[in-house]
């Protein structure tokens, strides 16, 4: 990752860890009520982010998920450690209000900044495979991404995208943090969008390594 020294980036999931993650899944709530006749647009809306999130209007299909609602894991996107972790960041008097949807196997959460929208989405797959059969065609498609390599991605495939999203493959989920709808820079130490999707998605991953 261009903008993350490696070690600190490692030494920042080591603390993270040694913090704990707030009970997530008890506070997230429930996605939103989804019509079966518009779930598939939301589906597609979910996969393809905003129009400039660096990834082309066409996307993989949505890979085979266990049945049921989403995963535990899936709910902590919309927790109170990635909550507290944005307010903290961008020193909010307040947490952000989020409204969270699921369709297509994949949960999203969008949190309602001033500065515009910060989309968050987990697409579930059946294994791990099955999500690296996802993720390996969705970095291709992305404009101008770039690989997130060394420790900064913690052993997990990754990429960012210069328009300022994170996508992170870990087990059988893809977790992307999408800040492409936001200014270049925000919050009162002028974060990269870039920077703040990187922050956000290594919250969320070291949920995920604490509770899984």
């Amino acid at each position: 990752m261009k903008q993350s020294n490696p070690l600190l980036a490692s030494l920042a999931m080591t603390a993270l860890l040694l913090s704990g993650c707030a009970a997530a899944t008890g506070s997230a709530a429930a996605p939103s009520e989804v019509p079966a006749t518009t779930a598939p647009a939301a589906a597609a809306a979910a996969a393809a982010g905003h129009s400039g999130s660096g990834h082309h209007g066409q996307e993989p299909a949505a890979p085979q998920a266990k049945a049921g609602g989403p995963s535990d894991a899936a709910l902590m996107v919309c927790g109170d450690q990635p909550k507290d972790r944005l307010a903290s960041i961008l020193d909010l008097d307040f947490a952000p209000h989020t409204i969270s949807d699921w369709a297509n196997n994949t949960f999203t959460c969008t949190y309602h900044l001033a500065e515009g929208d910060l989309v968050i989405s987990v697409q579930e797959a059946a294994d791990k495979a099955s999500a690296l059969n996802y993720f390996d065609p969705m970095q291709a498609l992305a404009q101008e991404a770039t690989p997130v390599d060394g420790l900064a991605n913690f052993g997990f495939p990754a990429y960012e995208t210069a328009q300022g999203s994170a996508v992170f493959q870990k087990d059988s989920f893809v977790l992307h943090v999408d800040a492409t709808d936001l200014p270049a820079t925000i919050g009162p130490d002028s974060i990269t969008r870039i920077a703040l999707a990187y922050q956000l998605s290594t919250t969320i991953l070291a949920c995920w390594v604490e509770h899984h």
